[in-house]
Formats: structure tokens, C-alpha cells, sequence
């Protein structure tokens, strides 16, 4: 574990005896149509209805999803070719339901998409396209404490607002693109998450997270080595030793009628790998340090800063990075990796939405030799292992109306360039490759 680290632990080890007195007031009654109560507990139907373009200079072939990592080259066929999709995969339906508990309160959220994996002919006839989880979690609330059980954003993910895992208080860009933007370091994932408030401004928390033992398909693993003991990118069953362990402090002052929003977090992962040749089991920790703040300078305009330092923490990178590589002998060793974000969103008016970002993923080369060929990630030749990817995104959202009651109808649009650069290429082959993608989306946000 890093000094970083070190330090971060001691606070919540410190913060968490600490009890706020206040109590926690119960929810008040939701004022929108869609709401449905039943006893105590309200139960709001919310989410929208998506009808959007992509538009793509090179032909990525991931949907409406852009795999940043596989962006084609200009001397492939894909790299010549551009691309259009018109999808609806991106609506979404979800239910929060709200109900006091004693001098607590109770809350529950549930969302789905239809982004999940589909036919293979869904985009012949039919659409049929499969619907996907996106969150399931249930939290109670009391005095200063906060429990959280269930699949939401990881708590490693930049917060607009304390440690919440509420979706609004969250920053995950405003882009149109399933994937969002590089440089967030992000995951939805099962976790039980602990935060206490020892006063109003600020928070402490710590989460134990689903683990995934992630190299993906770029690390070339040993011959002899057994592949289903990790994950290459589809291997949901490889094992982990134990959970991903997350702690993060926040702090959010407010200054006249801005808030602001300051934190820091450590991660902590296990690894394990067993080599069946030589009967030996070994074992490794990776460790991963970020910073954050969303800053508002004057009323509506939100100056937004991330950076995650990671020794084995690839995977929190939208999967772009890989977590490790085997070594001949079979023991793992953990890759290093880095992801920032700076960006801009600017209610310029009550309707409308401007916003840029540029995010980067930098991955560090881990090579070493199975006999006399190369294994680990960047060896001589591979165009799949990147060394850096860069995306800048600009966009555009407004609203046509917004209405109590009615709900809101919102025209976006964004722009997206995204840059790739492999450790290695053949000869004859060019040192990046680019996409520039479009999106367009006609909105409508249920009240």
C-alpha cells in the first residue's frame, strides 16, 4: 500500500467511531405524477426515452458503445471504412423507492437499459435488443451513518456531492457514449459500502467490492500457463482471492451559494495464481491512489479534475488497461497504469448545456520471455497494446421544454476525438490510429 494510502486508512480508522447526533430526516413525498404510494413507501418510475445517431470515422464495429482500445488502423479495412448506427439501447426505466424506518430512512434503486448482449440479427428486423442491469442496490440511512448494499457506481468513481451513490451525485460526464469518457475511472459493480458524516461537509467511507482478476486480451500469457484462471476479457468465472477494498474521504464546503467538492481514495486488490507444472501458488497486491474535485468558481459554471496512479488497477479504466501479466513461472506481476480527466460544464442558461472534457489512459510495458518468446503486455509487434489513448469531447444539451410534471424533451449532441497509441506495430504500419464519432440524441426524460 502506498503512503497515500497508508494515510487515507488511518482517517477512516479514526472517522468512523465518530457519530453525528443530528437525525436523519424521512424522505419527503416525491412530487412527481409517476410516483405511486403505498403506506409509507413511495415508488417513483422514472428514466427516459433515447433515440439516438452515431456517427464514426472508422468503422469500430462496438455498437453504441465505443471500445476506445480497439480503434482501427487506416491500412485495415475497418480503418477505412466509416460507420452509422440508429439505436434506441440507450433508454432506460428505473424505480426509487423512498420509506422512513425509525429515526432512519430507507431507499432502494433499481435500473435497467437495453445495452446488454443481444442477437446477432438484432439489427436485421426486429431491434430486439436485451435488456441490462445498471443498478440494484438498497441503502439505509441513520444519523450520520450510511449503508449501502447492491450494484452502483464504485466508490473509486468521482463524486460531485460527498460519497453518494446516487447516479446525480456522481460525476459520469454528460455524454452521450455508453462507455462515457476516458480518464474517468469508473465500474458499476456489487459492493457493500460503509460512509459515516462526522459533520456536514465532509465524509468517510469504505467499500468492500466486487473483485476481478482482469489482463484482457492484449497480455500475452505463457504457454503452459492455464488462460481460465484470469480474465481475457471473457472469462466472468476467474477467480479472486479476495474483495477490492475501496476507502475515500470527502470534502464539500460551500461558499455562498457554490458548492464545492474535494476527495481522495485508495484501492487495495489480491491476485492469485496457481501453476499446475510446478504445484507453487503466488499471490500479489494491487494498490491505487486518486484525487478529485468538482470546483465551481461562479454559480452554474462546474471546473471538473480526476487522476487515478495505479500498480494493478487497470480494469477501473473502462477495462483499457490490464490489471497484471504472468510471468513464465506463473506468478503474476502487477502493470502500472494512469488515468486523468479535466473538463468543463456550464449551465449557460436554464435550458441549455455546454460541456468538454479531455482524458487520457497511459499503461506502462511489462514484458518478459516463456522460453525464447516475449509474453506480458506491449511485446515487439503488438498493435493491441497501448501505451496511451487520449479522447476530447465537446458537446451540446438542450432542452426544448421542461415542464413540472410533463417531464423534458432534450436535443444533445457531442463530438468525440479519440487517439490511440500501441507500444509496438509492425512495420509498415502507422504509430496511432484515430476515430473522430458523432453523436446525436433526441431525448425524452420521463417527469
Amino acid at each position: 500500500m502506498t503512503s497515500c494510502s497508508r494515510y487515507l486508512a488511518a482517517a477512516l480508522c479514526v472517522l468512523f467511531p465518530l457519530f453525528a447526533t443530528a437525525q436523519t430526516p424521512a424522505p419527503a413525498a416525491p412530487s412527481s405524477p409517476l410516483t405511486i404510494r403505498l403506506g409509507d413507501a413511495d415508488f417513483r418510475i422514472g428514466g427516459f426515452l433515447d433515440a439516438a445517431a452515431v456517427i464514426r470515422s472508422t468503422n469500430v464495429g462496438s455498437g453504441a458503445a465505443t471500445t476506445f482500445g480497439t480503434i482501427p488502423f487506416d491500412n485495415t479495412p475497418q480503418g477505412n471504412l466509416s460507420e452509422t448506427r440508429f439505436t434506441a439501447q440507450s433508454s432506460r426505466v428505473n424505480l426509487l423507492i423512498t420509506t422512513p424506518l425509525g429515526n432512519g430512512a430507507v431507499k432502494g434503486f433499481f435500473e435497467i437499459d437495453f445495452l446488454g448482449s443481444g442477437p446477432g440479427n438484432a439489427f436485421v428486423y426486429a431491434n430486439s435488443h436485451t435488456p441490462r442491469m445498471r443498478h440494484a442496490w438498497a441503502q439505509y440511512v441513520r444519523g450520520g451513518y450510511e449503508f449501502t448494499a447492491g450494484q452502483t457506481w464504485t466508490l473509486l468513481t468521482l463524486n460531485r456531492n460527498g460519497l453518494s451513490p446516487v447516479s446525480s451525485d456522481v460525476v459520469f460526464s454528460q455524454n452521450l457514449d455508453p462507455n462515457l469518457q476516458l480518464g474517468l475511472a469508473w465500474a458499476r459493480q456489487n459492493q457493500f459500502r460503509f460512509v459515516a458524516h462526522p459533520s456536514k461537509s465532509f465524509a468517510a467511507g469504505v467499500s468492500v467490492e466486487n473483485p476481478q482478476p482482469f489482463v484482457g486480451s492484449a497480455v500475452v500469457l505463457p504457454a503452459s500457463f492455464p488462460a481460465n484462471e484470469v480474465d481475457t476479457g471473457s472469462n466472468t468465472g476467474a477467480p479472486s482471492p479476495y474483495p477490492d477494498i475501496i476507502g475515500k474521504v470527502a470534502f464539500d464546503p460551500q461558499t455562498g451559494d457554490k458548492h464545492q467538492h474535494l476527495e481522495a481514495a485508495f484501492i487495495v486488490r489480491g491476485f492469485r495464481t496457481y501453476n499446475p507444472v510446478s504445484d507453487v501458488t503466488f499471490s500479489s497486491t494491487g494498490t491505487g491512489d486518486s484525487v478529485g474535485a468538482v470546483i465551481e468558481p461562479v454559480k452554474n459554471l462546474q471546473l471538473i479534475g480526476t487522476a487515478f496512479w495505479s500498480s494493478g488497477g487497470g480494469r477501473y479504466m473502462i477495462g483499457q488497461a490490464p490489471d497484471f501479466m504472468v510471468n513464465a513461472d506463473g506468478s503474476p506481476s502487477t502493470i502500472g497504469s494512469t488515468s486523468a480527466l479535466g473538463g468543463i460544464e456550464w449551465q449557460m442558461k436554464p435550458l441549455t448545456m455546454v460541456f468538454g472534457y479531455y482524458g487520457t489512459v497511459r499503461i506502462d510495458q511489462n514484458i518478459a520471455t516463456d522460453g525464447a518468446d516475449p509474453i506480458g503486455y506491449g511485446i515487439p509487434g503488438s498493435t493491441s497494446a497501448n501505451r496511451c489513448i487520449d479522447e476530447t469531447t465537446v458537446g451540446l444539451n438542450h432542452a426544448l421544454f421542461r415542464e413540472a410534471g410533463r417531464g423534458a424533451l432534450h436535443a444533445i449532441v457531442q463530438y468525440s476525438y479519440v487517439k490511440r497509441t500501441p507500444w509496438s506495430v509492425p512495420e509498415g504500419t502507422s504509430s496511432s490510429a484515430h476515430a473522430h464519432i458523432v453523436y446525436f440524441s433526441v431525448r425524452y426524460v420521463l417527469p
